[in-house]
């Protein structure tokens, strides 16, 4: 058989390119008998070598290509692209198998997506140039005991790599295409280890976020393709590398649990704003949990970090949980998945400070590096403070017009904690002023929680103040919204707290 590469798109140089082009006007004079699979496979292509692959989604398809109306097009209803979209695969393995066998570069487009792969095929005859090891062991006597030694040793180190699950992953790593899917369900695998932090479309080396914690490259997904993100700045996160990568198209992921309850994070961004929703569908064990969902409207604009949260998860009865993307009017994409050890019926408390280090207090709580945040600025040097026993976790602030977007399950109530310095005005501190000096007031998703705060008129400079809020609900994009507005100079903020309230 001839050997195969896969050519990621973004790799591919400009003779490669031109390879590809070509292939794709072969197809499509094979296809020419067709009009709708030549439109379909042409229209694929151009958004391929456009760059535009946010358009290779249902509803693009089958408005742009089949000529359905932008306004009451639904994809539940109308199949029209799902099952072009299959005689298009059909085709394409009929023309491969005949006229095409022999074609240097071979068009697919894989189940789950509509995004191409073109795969660059080595021909035998180029093998045979370097006929290898073996091949100059077939004259020597002994080549059948030692080819017999050989298979044995193969066959345990084979073994050895399927228990470990290293097969799995050197074959993701290696192919930009989906795993086949099996009738029979998943694999049976040993629970994995927690916590489990995943990159979608992710195959290098792990990768440490900035807590310390470590991100595995992707695994326990069927179908669907990986894309590389364009460059470009990332707003509310502190961990741009979780959004650099997709896995995009209809895909599934089953990941082995032992039974128990488990927080669920996803992790989504977009690269461009759409004139229109791209929505899709996320299941966990079968059941809807986002339904139209649209990343561009949950996270307020493109190239903005989204996390969804979800307690209460626990794996379905055969020890795996699964979770489903599939499309509505755009093609799911998704940058990264968290499964952690859960509470029962309660989220687990987040704690941030405005610091780019991550900090444990002296009760043994974990304080997360700045994150979710827009806007403001961070102080650059920390100050010793008082009112407090963990004098180095309020020693620097967040200033400015600022806001923080912290992501809660929707059906909880929570208590918010935010920890204040101030650090400029007043006798000790950085500059002169006192009474007046700083101004502003705090809001929860169009709430007021604080107006006319002047933090020196309460405790003083270089002093923790902390205001505590309770019964706060969640916006139905599952999110804390917390502004700090400016009256009088600057608003700050030192620390921040969410606890849920449920039991």
């Amino acid at each position: 058989m001839p050997g195969i590469t896969q050519a990621a798109p973004e790799q591919s140089s400009a003779p490669s390119q031109e390879g590809e082009r070509n292939e794709l006007d072969s197809v499509a004079a094979a296809l020419s008998k067709s009009s709708r699979l030549l439109r379909l496979v042409r229209y694929i292509g151009d958004k391929y070598f456009q760059g535009e692959l946010d358009k290779l989604h249902e509803y693009s398809i089958a408005t742009e290509v089949f000529g359905r109306s932008k306004t009451t097009f639904n994809a539940s209803e109308d199949a029209i692209v799902r099952v072009e979209a299959h005689r298009l695969r059909k085709r394409l393995k009929e023309f491969y198998e005949n006229e095409g066998k022999d074609h240097p570069i071979q068009l697919s487009i894989p189940p789950g997506t509509y995004i191409p792969v073109f795969t660059h095929v080595v021909a035998a005859d180029e093998k045979n140039q370097n006929p290898g090891f073996l091949s100059v062991l077939t004259g020597w006597r002994w080549f059948y005991p030692f080819l017999s030694l050989v298979l044995v040793i193969a066959a345990l180190g084979g073994y050895w790599l399927f228990r470990s699950g290293a097969v799995a992953r050197v074959i993701r790593s290696a192919t930009a295409s989906p795993r086949p899917q099996s009738n029979a369900g998943p694999v049976p695998l040993g629970p994995a280890s927690l916590p489990i932090r995943i990159i979608a479309g992710y195959s290098g080396k792990p990768q440490i976020d900035s807590a310390g914690a470590v991100w595995q490259p992707d695994s326990y997904f069927r179908y669907g393709g990986n894309w590389i993100r364009p460059a470009g700045f990332i707003a509310r996160t502190s961990d741009p590398m979780l959004f650099e990568q997709w896995r995009t198209g209809d895909f599934f992921y089953d990941i082995p649990l032992r039974p128990g309850v488990y927080e669920l994070h996803l992790y989504f961004t977009t690269a461009s704003a759409a004139g229109y929703p791209l929505t899709f569908s996320v299941g966990i064990n079968g059941a809807p949990v986002l339904e139209g969902f649209d990343v561009n409207s949950d996270a307020m604009g493109p190239n903005v970090a989204d996390e969804r949260v979800f307690r209460d998860v626990s794996p379905a009865k055969d020890g795996y949980l699964h979770l489903t993307f599939t499309s509505e009017m755009g093609a799911p994409a998704l940058n990264a998945i968290e499964v952690l050890p859960g509470l029962p019926h309660q989220q687990l408390p987040i704690r941030l400070i405005t610091q780019p280090i991550s900090f444990t207090d002296n009760g043994g709580q974990f304080w997360h590096p700045d994150n979710y945040f827009m806007g403001g600025y961070t102080s650059t040097r920390r100050q010793r403070i008082e009112g407090t026993s963990d004098p180095g976790l309020f020693a620097a602030e967040r200033y400015g017009h600022f806001s923080y977007d912290i992501p809660v399950d929707t059906r909880g109530r929570y208590t918010l904690i935010l920890h204040f310095v101030e650090f400029y005005f007043g006798p000790g501190a950085s500059g002169p002023g006192g009474v007046g000096s700083r101004v502003f007031r705090v809001l929860c998703n169009g709430n007021t929680l604080l107006d006319n705060f002047d933090i020196y008129k309460e405790v003083g400079s270089l002093h923790v103040l902390t205001k505590t809020f309770y019964h706060l609900k969640p916006s139905a994009q599952g999110k804390l919204n917390i502004t700090f507005e400016p009256i009088l100079n600057n608003a700050t903020v030192s620390g921040i707290e969410v606890l849920d309230e449920s039991r």
